[in-house]
């Protein structure tokens, strides 16, 4: 099936569910983060939804908790998509880990409702507009739009996918290298040629962790990138002030990682 032909398949059966029930807000997550290991939208696709959404009154949401405030490559990963959500929720990266924050952002259509409607909007949280975290959230901005750290990822998000596909396209555990930016995972699989994913009971993504760490490395591995159960990857995600020569070194530690020390069963 090609990608155009894959869109329409996914737009038609979207929009049967529209049809069919009564929907408020379609969900997603712009690049698919932890729980299938960075895998980014179909090219089209979420122009598709965004139509659909609009046509049936339905509001699109997209989560950019792992994937926005430039690790993709840009501020907002939607930004290349070619579309713009209703509402959008951000955190990770909007504060660095300098201090925990998450935001939802909403669009001034949605703003304009609530003020022209009722103007109450029930939220809120005890820690809510906590002076530090925006504080800290504030300080990280500027680094990335006026200090250039923004402008550095989309050109070693290059540089870190040929390094990752040099070291890992003809290993025989790997069934797909994906990403964006400085957000790449590779799928790990039992037989390259069939993606037959490995055993869950053999806790291959687990391994992979106590392999990497021992080796000095923080990767993101997770199961069940198939079905809930079955399938294994490892994410990666740099940071943004990463130099070429620690590029290598994670490449490097994460293939010690993948080669365990246990051998995996032949594919």
């Amino acid at each position: 099936m090609s990608e155009a032909a894959y869109v329409d398949r996914l737009a038609a059966e979207l929009e049967q569910e529209f049809q069919e029930k009564s929907v408020i807000a379609f969900v997603a997550e712009t690049v698919a983060g932890a729980t299938l290991g960075a895998v980014p939208p179909v090219p089209g696709y979420f122009k598709r939804v965004r139509e659909l959404c609009d046509r049936h009154g339905v509001l699109l949401i997209l989560d950019e908790v792992m994937c926005g405030m430039g690790r993709c490559g840009t501020l907002w990963a939607f930004e290349q998509e070619g579309i713009v959500p209703d509402l959008v929720a951000i955190a990770k990266g909007l504060g660095a880990g300098y201090q925990p924050i998450g935001a939802l952002m909403v669009s001034k259509g949605i703003a304009d409702t609530i003020q022209g409607g009722s103007g109450f909007f029930q939220h809120g949280h005890t820690y809510i507009g906590h002076a530090a975290a925006c504080a800290g959230a504030l300080a990280v901005q500027k680094r990335l739009h006026e200090d250039g750290v923004l402008a550095r990822v989309a050109p070693l998000g290059r540089s870190l996918e040929k390094k990752l596909k040099e070291a890992f396209d003809d290993h025989p555990h790997v069934g797909d290298i994906r990403g964006r930016g400085l957000f790449w995972a590779l799928e790990l699989v039992e037989d390259r040629a069939t993606k037959k994913p490995f055993d869950p009971e053999l806790r291959v993504h687990a391994r992979v962790k106590r392999e990497a760490l021992e080796a000095g490395l923080l990767c993101y591995p997770m199961g069940g990138t198939v079905d809930g159960v079955q399938g294994d990857h490892v994410l990666v995600a740099p940071p943004f002030i990463a130099a070429e020569a620690q590029l290598d070194e994670l490449v490097d530690k994460l293939a010690t990682a993948i080669a365990l020390r246990e051998p995996l069963p032949a594919g």
